[in-house]
């Protein structure tokens, strides 16, 4: 018998249906003797339609409000859950995150998990029932509900399996498991049987929607292992978890990640001074834009080009920004292109072998694909490149590094 925590998106609970397999799926468990807490999202769209409401009364509503607002659409998918659990002959019940007491802090719409009260869960665990969780929000000192921002239910699903050390937590969504790059893109893409925290982490920073990053840096602290399942599909899925020492043949890249929301930012013939950094990203980082990639070139006549890439809904911000630092600079002028996009290959496997930043830049020259920027980390290896391009260069990558052949299982 295992404790299991598993958690259910919104289009995994998106119509009365849709709950009724959920909780087929969960009484399953159940019956095969494992203890299941189950923690949901709203129903598909429920959360869009509440701030929509939200916007009609009032501009700028309070986050407090916001908050007590946005975290009904859980609650309502809780009991509609634990009334279909019932009906099934399983017994069950729901618990908000203010029941529970997930504890969080006071930044309403953004909040971060400081502890959980697993008591009243193990208690209800005892008595043979299946307990239903509302994802996404807590509680803060004041009694005040607090929510975990965007795709915090997988957030809340990973602390409760790490509070009640529980030996999985499954992330139920409308892919089969995490794959070797985007299926829509390329053809021959695989799913992953296996997957480290490190490398989902980095596929999630990098572009890849399948998890939400905090749920996989909480996931990794507290190691806990993380399944991402299909809702509607059997099948193993993708696990993640820790690196495995004793794996005689690591592959040396696990995935693909891009991201098309990219756009870039060049400051040209800055003085070459110390504090010049500071004084180009000071004014963007007040401005609440996150910088990403970011290259200097000195040149001979001790000028410096600063380029550095932002969101590409914070381009023409970031760029006006930059209007007035550069006066202030002397710079000699500012360029900018928002038709870009960011392609990383990512790999715990890089750390023993040489070669693999060589072998994609080979594959890209030879679609004659230019690289504009270039960053590293010890598993990760990212470019810049025009926009047009990066489907084709993530079909030649992924053929250059053969992630479309099957895992080899070696023989002991």
């Amino acid at each position: 018998m295992a404790l299991i925590v598993q958690k259910y998106g919104g289009t995994s609970v998106g119509s009365v249906e849709r709950i009724q397999a959920v909780a087929d799926k969960v009484c399953g468990f159940r019956q095969r003797g494992d203890d299941v807490v189950v923690v949901v999202s709203a129903m598909s769209g429920e959360t869009n339609r509440l701030i929509a409401l939200a916007k009609e009364m009032q501009t700028r509503p309070s986050s407090r409000e916001m908050d007590v607002l946005v975290s009904t659409g859980e609650q309502v998918t809780i009991a509609l859950l634990c009334m279909a659990l019932e009906e099934r002959g399983c017994p069950a019940r729901s618990y908000t995150g203010g029941q529970v007491r997930i504890l969080t802090d006071s930044a309403h719409t953004k909040a971060r998990i400081q502890d959980i009260d697993d008591q009243p869960i193990r208690a209800d665990l005892k008595a043979g029932r299946v307990v239903v969780v509302a994802g996404f929000q807590g509680v803060d000192e004041q009694g005040n509900i607090t929510t975990l921002g965007r795709g915090g239910s997988d957030t809340t699903g990973v602390a409760l399996a790490a509070a009640l050390k529980a030996d999985e937590c499954q992330i139920y969504t409308d892919v089969d498991g995490v794959y070797t790059t985007d299926p829509r893109v390329v053809e021959g893409a695989r799913r992953l049987d296996k997957i480290t925290f490190e490398e989902m982490l980095e596929m999630a920073s990098l572009g890849s929607k399948v998890l939400q990053i905090r749920a996989v840096e909480f996931a990794g602290k507290y190691n806990v292992p993380l399944r991402v399942l299909h809702s509607f599909q059997e099948g193993p899925g993708t696990l993640i978890t820790i690196e495995d020492e004793s794996a005689v043949e690591k592959p040396v890249i696990s995935g693909i990640a891009f991201n098309r929301d990219e756009a870039k930012l060049t400051v040209l013939g800055v003085p070459d001074i110390p504090g010049v950094a500071s004084r180009i990203l000071g004014p963007v980082s007040d401005a609440n834009i996150e910088v990403d990639m970011i290259v200097q070139n000195v040149a001979e006549d001790k000028t410096t080009d600063f380029t550095f890439t932002v969101h590409r809904n914070d381009f023409e911000k970031a760029e006006e920004i930059l209007q007035g630092v550069a006066q202030e600079l002397g710079a000699r002028e500012i360029s900018g292109n928002n038709k870009i996009a960011k392609l990383s290959i990512v790999g715990v496997g890089m750390r023993s072998h040489a070669g693999v930043a060589s072998k994609m830049f080979a594959a890209l020259a030879k679609e004659a694909i230019n690289i504009q920027l270039i960053s590293t980390s010890e598993i990760k290896v990212s470019v810049i490149i025009a926009e047009k391009y990066l489907e084709l260069a993530v079909r030649s990558l992924h053929s250059a590094f053969e992630l479309d052949a099957p895992e080899v299982v070696s023989e002991s």
